[in-house]
């Protein structure tokens, strides 16, 4: 898919994301666990870079532990920031926030920034080109040793382990049991929609990207998070 098709279904998604995505919401829990203990280290006013924020939840997730932190907060889809621009009001730390709608290489100059979050969104750019160009956005936008927590579906989809984790993943996003056929769907999403590699090369897609080379530090299921610093 295209930037404007992703967006389309990322709209069409946005009011009801976050109860579609309930049943992975212990995962997201233990990233952000560990994600506190990668940035225990920042300022205690460092700023970050959100990128990709959806409806708010790593951001809210951080804010409410960082009463310090200010962020700058990056969402093409409209209807999913409206919703994040409302949890942040709602927990009151929106005037810590700068909401950018549209994409990260639009983004005007708004400083440099001590950390940032990916989370799930470089898995939908196909091209390695374009992957590597995306992540050299964001080293462009962290001050030189800026941590980045990237996180994205990673698998080698022709090993038999894909085969282990593909199954057991559809087990858990779906409800009942899942038949080949609905299998052999989301096996052709994956391989057509979405950029799911091999762990050691997104890691090295990421480093390519202007990144020291990239600590694994979560792995539940399909999804892989890596830490990496800003050379």
């Amino acid at each position: 898919m295209h930037q404007d098709e992703i967006r389309a279904v990322f709209d069409q998604q946005a009011a009801s994301y976050d109860e579609r995505h309930k049943k992975t919401a212990p995962i997201r829990y233990c990233l952000y666990l560990l994600l506190d203990s990668a940035f225990a280290e920042l300022p205690h006013d460092a700023h970050i870079l959100c990128v990709g924020a959806g409806t708010g939840e790593e951001l809210a997730h951080l804010a409410t532990r960082n009463r310090l932190w200010q962020f700058t907060v990056v969402e093409p889809s409209g209807p999913m920031l409206e919703i994040c621009r409302q949890r942040a009001a709602a927990e009151s730390f929106e005037s810590r926030c700068y909401f950018h709608g549209g994409y990260l290489g639009e983004l005007s100059a708004v400083g440099l920034h001590d950390a940032a979050t990916c989370f799930l969104v470089s898995q939908f750019i196909l091209e390695e080109r374009a992957r590597t160009q995306f992540f050299h956005e964001i080293a462009n936008n962290l001050k030189p040793g800026g941590l980045l927590a990237s996180a994205d579906l990673a698998s080698d989809v022709g090993s038999a382990e894909y085969e282990v984790l593909l199954r057991a993943w559809m087990n858990l996003t779906t409800d009942g049991s899942v038949p080949q056929e609905a299998v052999e769907r989301m096996r052709s999403t994956y391989a057509n929609d979405v950029g799911v590699l091999p762990p050691q090369k997104i890691a090295s897609i990421i480093e390519s990207g202007g990144f020291m080379p990239p600590a694994q530090f979560f792995q539940a299921g399909l999804i892989h998070a890596w830490l990496s610093q800003r050379v």
